[in-house]
């Protein structure tokens, strides 16, 4: 039978319910047996749905992942930006929406482009900080870069290497599985593991720093 959300295809899940046939019967009104798929998680199916024209799915979509990805923007890069990475975020996500074929999650697939946004925008931002120190006669390193206050929390998050910042909020803040997050950001489950290991010690090491107790209370842990 074919799943409502897998045109063409036999669900596997959905199929597991039918009534039996033979492996390589075809099934109701096909001439030939249909490839098996497995049935896909909800926001999956919304996105699919949105992909085959489905405007509501579409909007349901963006209401759905939203907060995620305004979250993990923040994190990524600074909160004062998060609106407008969010939106470029789902720009692109909309102009590559008619390639998605449902092989990544939903939230995998919109995470790993939020993150190419947030690269963008701070590899945009490095190269800005270079020109000014040029400018400005100082070395890059020695300028300020511009960003909001921020809470302790968030501070402490800015001080990680991105790398380890990526993994830890995306497991332990939007509380993505090890494999979700090694996939979005392209690397092994252990290397995320290590990334997560190494930012947590980051982080005690700065709450117990000299402002460690007034730090505590504020902990991400």
């Amino acid at each position: 039978m074919d799943c409502r959300f897998h045109k063409g295809f036999r669900c596997a899940r959905c199929f597991a319910s039918a009534p039996a046939q033979r492996d390589d019967a075809p099934a109701a009104g096909h001439s030939r047996p249909l490839p098996t798929v497995f049935c896909v998680d909800e926001l999956t199916a919304t996105l699919l749905a949105a992909r085959n024209g489905d405007d509501a799915a579409l909007t349901s979509f963006v209401q759905q992942t939203r907060p995620a990805v305004w979250r993990f923007v923040a994190h990524l890069v600074d909160p004062r930006a998060a609106d407008d990475l969010t939106q470029d975020t789902f720009l692109r996500a909309v102009r590559a929406l008619p390639g998605y074929r449902g092989d990544a999650s939903a939230r995998t697939w919109l995470l790993a482009i939020a993150r190419r946004a947030c690269m963008d925008e701070l590899r945009v931002r490095t190269r800005q900080r270079r020109r000014d120190a040029k400018l400005s006669g100082l070395r890059a390193e020695d300028t300020v870069p511009d960003i909001a206050p921020e809470s302790d929390s968030a501070a402490l998050l800015r001080m990680l290497n991105p790398d380890r910042r990526a993994a830890f909020v995306l497991t332990q803040l939007i509380s993505l599985s090890y494999a979700e997050a090694a996939e979005i950001l392209g690397v092994p489950i252990g290397t995320i593991r290590s990334r997560v290991a190494r930012a947590r010690a980051d982080l005690i090491e700065q709450l117990e720093g000299p402002a460690g107790t007034e730090r505590a209370d504020q902990s991400l842990f």
